[in-house]
């Protein structure tokens, strides 16, 4: 009775540290490549970093520089960058954080430059 208690607990285990976090990063996943839609910026597998121009059932149209658009797999987006919007909200509270401290000026653009 206690090896099939301990077998019970062992996949208790093994589900809990290893399917479900796999399972919650695949609906993560999805959920992303479900919700682009064109003027989202994404990043690409490949490394490729771009805008959506248009979207496919399959496929992306995506604008890598201005005028040069190639055609991805939905599959090969590996993330997505937040609006600009909220970017350039953020940023000039950052900006003001850094003429105040010179230590954080260089720890920044540090930042930038990875």
């Amino acid at each position: 009775m206690n090896v099939f208690i301990l077998i019970i607990a062992m996949f208790f285990l093994m589900w809990l540290l290893l399917i479900r976090p796999q399972r919650r990063r695949q609906t993560q996943q999805s959920r992303m490549l479900s919700d682009l839609q064109p003027g989202t910026e994404i990043v690409t597998a490949g490394g490729l970093y771009g805008t959506i121009e248009s979207v496919g059932e399959d496929e992306l149209m995506l604008e890598i520089a201005p005028g040069t658009t190639v055609r991805i797999a939905r599959r090969a987006v590996a993330g997505v960058f937040p609006h600009e919007d909220s970017e350039d909200d953020s940023s000039g509270d950052e900006a003001d954080a850094i003429d105040d401290d010179p230590e954080a000026a260089s720890d920044s653009s540090d930042i930038l430059h990875r």
